[in-house]
């Protein structure tokens, strides 16, 4: 008997209503007035159908396209918004950047740990690779990354002489993009390799031993509990 209770539950599966509760929750730490916002969203699609209804005398068409409406635009509302509340929720953290760059979807080879980490002043140098080339995104201040970056740059440079690299700095300095506009700064540049190409160099870089210094605990910034579906808005 006690053998059978000692057993582990299992953990309970989550619907898309548990993400669509974990996304409210998420967003209204940040935004208070995000139950007024999806009731004026809700409000918005059913005026949008009556006025439809009142102007065309196709009350159920337009009555059915209200109701559907007054989902719909609450959904967008919160999906629009719980990205911008993650991000500025994780803006700040050590390691904040590698839950940016998890979001980038498919096609992409990115490095959940830091390729290059000052445990001194916990500076970090990220790196994703994709259709863009190899993409290296920093935290900490330009002045003291520098030297980060170039150290990758050479140890790139010893394994793929001819690839692109890039580099973007996040933070809130001249010269950086805050956190949320990191994703959008990474897709803007332009399309250099093939998928075959990348998964190329995927294999020569993870042959690199770029950093032989532990990664500290703290810079998970899962550790908080986010849900990753939420930050996707999913």
């Amino acid at each position: 008997m006690m053998a059978r209770d000692s057993k582990p539950s299992k953990a309970k599966k989550k619907h898309w209503w548990n993400y669509l509760g974990d996304a409210y929750k998420i967003t209204k730490r940040t935004y208070s007035w995000l139950p007024w916002g999806l009731l004026g969203a809700a409000a918005a699609g059913i005026a949008f159908g009556v006025i439809l209804g009142a102007l065309t005398s196709n009350w159920i068409i337009w009555s059915i396209t209200g109701v559907m409406l007054a989902f719909l635009l609450p959904l967008l509302l919160l999906t629009r918004l719980v990205r911008k509340a993650s991000y500025l929720q994780l803006d700040g953290m050590a390691g904040a950047t590698s839950a940016i760059l998890e979001n980038l979807g498919r096609g992409w080879d990115v490095k959940t740990e830091p390729v290059r980490f000052n445990p001194r002043t916990q500076d970090m140098v990220f790196r994703a690779i994709g259709r863009r080339g190899i993409v290296l995104v920093t935290e900490g201040p330009v002045n003291r990354v520098r030297g980060l970056i170039d150290d990758e740059r050479r140890a790139i440079k010893r394994v793929a002489p001819n690839a692109p690299v890039n580099v973007v700095m996040s933070g809130h300095d001249k010269g950086q993009v805050t956190l949320d506009k990191v994703e959008r700064a990474i897709k803007k540049f332009p399309k250099a390799i093939s998928n075959e190409e990348v998964a190329a160099l995927s294999r020569r870089l993870d042959a690199i031993n770029s950093n032989n210094l532990p990664i500290p605990k703290g810079i998970d910034p899962y550790k908080t509990r986010m849900s990753r579906r939420a930050l996707r808005g999913k």
